[in-house]
């Protein structure tokens, strides 16, 4: 069964507890404002009530995690980026393979997409953009359907026919682009020629102008999938070396992680 629909047809949010999401909305507010604020600027930029925000900023200050610079405007402290920096570093899956992943970009040129499923979507763990002027653009944290990206049908074809049966349920099948698979059948058997070749291709089915070349690995009973990401135009022309070039990674990040140390 695909995801519940509002009344007015479009897709619900999942709940989330509201202080939690109200926290995160305001660190994004910085992040992309990069500049202190006024609660009267905050409650704007966040969709938040003054009120709201005033006790949510004076928990984080009292916590550590924003600082005030004067009477009226606020500022994050250091304090969440070095929990972050201490998070990531010990990241179970990062930490063997994000050397393997800078390679994959060092020898393609092109934006690396490292992401795992939650429910019935991708989210990007890492992302190592690109050296070329004109890459694909994305960030940790971002989501992506998961029968429209490559990283999703990559995950998508190593399952079981019954865990693929079960995954397929929560999908919706609406069409991103014009070129988004939106029927079962058609996405099972392009599967299945994934599975052959080792490794699933998407041309403009979430973004219009962008491929992705993807599989995906397993360690320690946890399922991933990584991704070549760039133009189109750049990419399609070089998808057999772009494979050849994932694959081996794939074989690197296993022999990485079977003997325990760092690729």
């Amino acid at each position: 069964m695909g995801r519940q629909k509002k009344e007015d047809g479009t897709a619900r949010k999942p709940e989330l507890v509201k202080g939690a999401a109200r926290a995160i909305d305001l660190f994004e507010v910085f992040a992309r404002t990069k500049r202190p604020l006024t609660l009267t600027e905050l409650s704007r930029l966040a969709d938040m009530p003054v009120s709201s925000l005033h006790a949510l900023v004076r928990t984080l200050q009292d916590a550590g995690y924003v600082y005030s610079l004067d009477s009226r405007r606020i500022y994050p402290t250091r304090r969440l980026g070095d929990i972050g920096v201490e998070i990531s570093a010990h990241d179970p899956i990062l930490e063997r393979i994000l050397p393997c992943l800078e390679a994959l970009r060092d020898a393609t040129g092109e934006t690396i997409l490292l992401g795992k499923r939650q429910k019935d979507r991708i989210v990007y763990l890492s992302v190592i953009e690109g050296n070329q002027i004109v890459r694909y653009n994305a960030e940790v944290g971002e989501t992506r359907p998961l029968a429209v990206s490559a990283i999703g049908k990559a995950i998508l074809g190593s399952m079981s026919v019954r865990e693929l049966d079960a995954a397929l349920s929560m999908v919706d099948f609406e069409a991103v682009t014009p070129q988004t698979i939106t029927d079962r059948d058609t996405l099972v058997a392009y599967l299945a020629r994934g599975q052959e070749r080792g490794y699933f291709v998407t041309r403009g089915e979430y973004a219009a102008d962008v491929m992705s070349v993807a599989t995906s690995f397993t360690v320690n009973g946890e399922n991933a999938g990584f991704a070549i990401a760039g133009p189109l135009a750049r990419l399609d022309p070089r998808e057999a070396d772009l494979a050849a070039h994932l694959l081996e990674t794939r074989e690197a990040i296993l022999e990485a992680c079977s003997t325990g140390r760092s690729a």
